[in-house]
C-alpha cells in the first residue's frame, strides 16, 4: 500500500535546498479530562449506514488511546461491537439506554439525545 503522506505537506510542493527536510506542524495531543467534567451525547444514528442503526458518542475530549479504551469498555457492557471513528464512537444496534447507564455509572455527564 502506497503512503501518500506528502498530502499532508500544508502548500510546500518543492523546495531546491539540498538539505530541506520536511517538519510536519503536529499539533500538541489533547491531554483526557476526568469523567466528572466531559459532556458526552449519545444519539441514535442511521444516515449513511445502508439503513444500520448505531449509537453514537460524541463530545469526548482526549487522547485517542483513552478514547479506544472507552469504546471497549461500552463494547464490553453492551455486549456488542463498534469501533471509533472520526473521533467518534460507534456501537452496533439501539443501545442508548445502556451506553447511558455505562457512562454514567462510569462517572460521566451524559446528555441523551432522543
Amino acid at each position: 500500500m502506497k503512503k501518500n503522506d506528502w498530502k499532508k505537506r500544508e502548500g510546500i510542493v518543492y523546495s531546491t535546498e539540498a538539505g530541506f527536510e520536511y517538519q510536519q506542524s503536529g499539533g500538541a495531543e489533547e491531554t483526557t479530562l476526568p469523567p466528572g467534567k466531559q459532556q458526552l451525547r449519545v444519539e441514535l444514528d442511521r444516515t449513511a449506514r445502508a439503513g444500520k442503526q448505531v449509537t453514537l458518542v460524541t463530545g469526548f475530549l482526549g487522547t485517542a488511546d483513552d478514547r479506544e479504551a472507552l469504546c471497549k469498555f461500552l463494547k464490553s457492557r453492551c455486549g456488542t461491537g463498534g469501533s471509533v471513528k472520526a473521533g467518534e464512537i460507534l456501537i452496533q444496534g439501539d443501545m442508548r439506554e445502556k451506553v447511558n447507564q455505562a457512562l454514567t455509572t462510569a462517572g460521566y455527564k451524559v446528555r441523551l439525545i432522543r
